[in-house]
């Protein structure tokens, strides 16, 4: 064989040698990705606690469906109320739950990786605020959406896409997962999808002791619920209608609300900014649906919207009926049936 021929053809081999080499380092650093990405969820599963509290539902006209637990629903829920604060669509609410979802499971964790914290494992180290700060949901979710609005069309861009962009992840593709979740509760609690959501919650009772209205029981809104009878189980009605009031202060920012005979919040929905959809019942649907999904931790009983009507007592059973199907005492039934279009009753 020409000593020249041998020569390419050792060289072909050790060409060959170098590109099984490389290709195999490639596997080996997509394998190490995986296993890093697992790594993250398996993680995640363990540290953060899964809730005992209840669950919420969300289940479409198209057969679609998707379930979270009910401290997941409270937060997802304050995400839709900021955004329609905001005047953002619904589909900057999708790219916030599946954030979250992916970053804490959606639960205000004061702990992650390095100096990581809360719902979006915001870092104060680049910049997103103080460690107090960012544990606040509230100050938190301005934050994402403050980041998310200056991506050049992030509307348009896939939902991983966008949130990539604001969170500067490792696993950047990460994000896609939650999207099958993320869509049917931003739908429902931005008002497209009405009746759509529902929670299946325990029982709350009321203490009728305390006389003079006091709240019993009552805790900062926003705080952890030990179970889906809520922080303030056993408190007067009262007590339970203020922390829903503040709770509607705190995730909507400005909105219409009083308490009306017979001792029930009407809330208006109108109040809200028209946002790019102005209809009513969509405004009151988003604003209805946000009070069954934080009705964990508010303790709210009974919610009425549009002829119907939510009974957290049903328990398992709990769906949105019509009012005339609900069998509510007459007071209540008629605060429901007399409600105007974009009127939510809250109770």
């Amino acid at each position: 064989m020409p000593r020249g021929r041998g020569a390419g053809a050792r060289g072909r081999v050790r060409t060959s040698r170098r590109a099984r080499g490389c290709a195999g380092g490639a596997v080996l650093v997509l394998a190490a990705l995986a296993v890093a990405i697992t790594g993250v969820v398996l993680a995640l599963n363990a540290l953060v606690p899964r809730s005992a509290s209840g669950t919420c539902l969300v289940a479409l006209p198209d057969g679609g469906s998707a379930r979270l637990d009910a401290d997941q629903a409270d937060n997802a829920a304050l995400f839709a109320a900021l955004a329609a604060h905001r005047e953002l669509p619904a589909r900057a609410v999708t790219i916030a739950i599946a954030t979250a979802l992916q970053e804490s499971k959606m639960r205000n964790i004061d702990y992650g990786d390095r100096d990581s914290v809360g719902l979006f494992q915001q870092r104060p180290s680049q910049g997103w605020g103080t460690v107090a700060e960012i544990m606040d949901p509230v100050y938190s979710t301005n934050a994402f959406y403050d980041v998310l609005v200056t991506v050049q069309d992030w509307e348009g861009q896939e939902i991983t896409d966008a949130a990539q962009r604001v969170q500067r992840s490792a696993f950047p593709n990460a994000y896609a997962q939650h999207e099958s979740r993320s869509r049917p509760f931003a739908s429902a609690l931005t008002g497209y999808s009405p009746g759509a959501l529902t929670c299946h919650l325990d029982p709350v009772s009321d203490d009728a002791s305390a006389a003079d209205g006091s709240a019993a029981g009552a805790v900062p809104a926003g705080a952890a619920a030990p179970s889906s009878a809520g922080p303030i189980a056993g408190a007067t009605p009262p007590a339970r209608l203020a922390v829903i009031q503040q709770r509607l202060d705190r995730d909507f920012v400005q909105i219409g609300a009083s308490v009306v005979a017979p001792g029930v919040l009407q809330v208006d929905a109108t109040s809200l900014p028209a946002g790019r959809d102005p209809e009513p019942e969509r405004r009151a649907w988003a604003v209805a649906q946000w009070a069954v999904a934080t009705a964990s931790a508010t303790g709210a009983r009974v919610v009425g919207v549009d002829g119907h009507v939510w009974v957290r007592d049903d328990g398992d059973d709990a769906a949105w009926l019509p009012v005339e199907r609900a069998g509510l005492p007459t007071g209540l039934h008629d605060a429901v049936t007399g409600a105007p279009p974009g009127i939510v009753i809250i109770g």
